[in-house]
């Protein structure tokens, strides 16, 4: 058996009680990277640990590899967990895993996570939704490997919404992404922020507008992963600590 879990993003309390109670009983743990580390130190003594993480530019192994590992380990007739940041269906692959493994004939089930397009932002004081300002949200790849200049489809359709934008994967093409949208028409006071956090090594938030962002970004020397908001709710600030 295969457990697909989604982590959640940030601070080992925020995955689920379904999927920590998985953690504790897993035989071998296959997981990613930005994973928190008292997450790792709740599987057992005896249980098999393996990495594949895979960041921007730097992939320790390749998605078929994985999958094919999976469905190796499960074959041992072990309980395998492959943990994964976020959820595992929001831009984590684990469709595709999931895939292989139905096709292998494993049993497997996703356990779900809280995805960094809600997180990062929510840590930041920034609600995705909020009444009047925003009643929608668009995550987005923030690039892709089939299209001009690597970015998102539609950006013309995006820049005409009025709900929040959010850029998963999109740093390196933060300042693409923002010309675009201009050059579709969205207005360059919109506000919008990148926002470095979680389990992140430098977090940073950056606020600003379309017209801003990108060159604040650079200021402050963001570095990957980081998230991308665009949308009204980014000017909001709901940090509630007194």
């Amino acid at each position: 058996m295969v457990y697909l879990v989604g982590a959640g993003c940030g601070d080992g309390d925020l995955i689920t009680v379904k999927g920590l109670k998985l953690l504790r009983q897993c035989q071998v743990l296959v997981y990613d990277d930005l994973i928190a580390e008292e997450l790792l130190e709740e599987v057992p003594e005896t249980a098999e640990k393996i990495y594949v993480g895979k960041r921007y530019g730097k992939h320790s192994s390749s998605q078929e590899e994985i999958c094919r590992l999976l469905v190796q380990k499960a074959g041992e007739g072990k309980t395998v967990v492959r943990l994964k940041g976020g959820d595992p269906f929001v831009f984590g692959r684990g469709g595709e895993e999931m895939k292989a493994l139905m096709e292998a004939g494993i049993s497997c089930q996703e356990v779900p996570g809280i995805s960094s397009a809600i997180a990062i932002p929510a840590m930041a004081g920034i609600p995705v939704t909020y009444r009047g300002l925003s009643r929608s949200l668009h995550i987005i790849a923030g690039r892709t490997a089939d299209t001009e200049g690597g970015l998102p489809e539609d950006l013309e359709l995006l820049a005409r919404l009025n709900g929040t934008l959010v850029f998963l994967m999109g740093l390196n093409q933060l300042e693409r992404i923002v010309n675009g949208l201009l050059d579709c028409g969205m207005a360059e006071e919109t506000p919008a922020a990148v926002i470095s956090g979680g389990n992140a090594p430098c977090p940073v938030t950056v606020r600003g507008t379309l017209r801003t962002i990108a060159e604040e970004t650079e200021k402050k020397q963001v570095r990957s992963p980081a998230v991308i908001v665009v949308g009204k709710v980014t000017a909001l600030e709901l940090d509630g600590l007194a």
